[in-house]
C-alpha cells in the first residue's frame, strides 16, 4: 500500500525537524521536504495529505492551505498550538492535532531543575569554577533552601501535578491556584488550594507558572502588580508560555530586587535576542 505524503521541514537541517524523528515518520509517510516544495506543481500539491509542523520554519498560512487541496490534517510536534490559526485551518475542512502528554514528565523535570539551579546557584557556581581568579567563594554562592520551602503552583493540570509530586520529595509545602479546585490531586500531594492567586503569591518562596494556554485571561497574568505581591526573597519560575509573564515588568522587578530571582524555560520571542535585558541580569536563569 502506498504511503501518504507528508510535508515537513528537512530532517536534521538547520531549523528543520530533529533527525531522531525521521525513522518513525519515514515508516508511515513519504516525506516531501518543505524547503524544496514547489507549490506551483499541481500533481505534487495534490499528494500532500499531512503537514507536520516543528518549530517556526514551516508557516501554515492561507496561501499554503490553498495549494494543498487534499490536505487532511496539520500535525503539531508539541503541545502548544498558539502559532497555528486553527479557525483558518478548520475552514478548509482540515483538522489540527498536537502531541499532549508526551512532554509532561520532561517539563516537570525542567521546572524542578530551574528551581534548583536558581536556588542553589548552580549556573553561577559553574561559571565561577571556570573563571575564578582567587579561592574565595562569593557570599552569593550560598543560595537558598528548597527543602521545606513553600512552592506555589499556578495552574493545576497534568504537568503541575507532576511538579507537585516531585516537590513532595523535597518536603515542600505546596500551594496551588486554579480556576477549578482539584480535590483529588490536592489530596494526593497534600496541596492547599488558594482561591485567590494573591494569597499564593504572598505566601510562596517559589512561584511556578504552569498555565498552559495563552488567552486574553492569561496573557501577562504575572505583571508588576503580581510581582510586587511576592516576597522579596522569592523566585518566579515560568514553564508555561512566555506571554503569561510581562517581561518588561519582570526585568524591572529583578533590577530593583522586588523579587530575588527568576528562572525561565519560556520567553518572547524565543530565543531572546542577544543583549536582551533578561539575559544580562545575574539573578535570572534562562533555559
Amino acid at each position: 500500500m502506498e504511503k501518504p505524503c507528508i510535508l515537513a521541514t528537512t530532517f536534521g537541517a538547520p531549523g528543520g525537524t530533529y533527525k531522531r524523528f525521521a525513522p518513525v515518520v519515514e515508516k508511515h509517510f513519504t516525506i516531501i521536504p518543505y524547503e524544496t516544495f514547489p507549490p506551483d506543481q499541481k500533481n505534487l500539491s495534490e499528494q500532500v495529505k499531512v503537514v507536520f509542523v516543528w518549530g517556526g520554519a514551516l508557516k501554515v498560512d492561507r496561501g499554503l492551505m490553498q495549494f494543498l487541496p487534499n490536505l487532511k490534517v496539520v500535525v503539531n510536534g508539541g503541545v502548544g498550538v498558539d502559532h497555528l490559526d486553527i479557525p483558518m485551518i478548520n475552514s478548509f475542512g482540515v483538522k489540527v492535532c498536537n502531541t499532549p502528554h508526551v512532554v509532561d514528565n520532561a517539563t516537570a523535570d525542567i521546572g524542578m531543575g530551574l528551581m534548583l539551579a536558581s536556588a542553589r546557584k548552580i549556573v553561577e557556581g559553574h561559571h565561577y569554577s571556570l573563571t575564578h581568579n582567587n579561592e574565595d567563594l562569593p557570599e552569593s554562592s550560598m543560595g537558598m533552601n528548597v527543602s521545606g520551602a513553600t512552592l506555589g503552583i499556578i495552574g493545576m493540570g497534568r504537568i503541575a501535578y507532576k511538579v507537585a509530586r516531585r516537590a513532595q520529595g523535597f518536603d515542600m509545602k505546596i500551594l496551588y491556584h486554579n480556576r477549578n479546585r482539584r480535590k483529588e490531586e490536592e489530596r494526593a500531594v497534600g496541596a492547599t488550594y488558594c482561591l485567590n492567586m494573591e494569597d499564593l503569591l504572598q505566601q510562596s518562596d517559589f512561584v511556578m507558572v504552569v498555565v498552559v494556554n495563552v488567552s486574553p485571561a492569561t496573557q501577562k497574568l504575572i505583571g508588576a502588580k503580581e510581582l510586587a505581591m511576592m516576597k522579596p526573597t522569592s523566585t518566579l519560575i515560568n514553564i508555561s508560555r512566555g506571554h503569561v509573564v510581562d517581561q518588561d515588568a519582570l526585568v524591572e522587578a529583578l533590577q530593583k530586587k522586588v523579587i530575588r530571582a527568576a528562572a525561565l524555560d519560556v520567553t518572547y520571542p524565543e530565543p531572546l535576542p542577544i543583549g536582551h535585558p533578561l539575559a544580562a541580569l545575574p539573578n535570572d536563569t534562562l533555559r
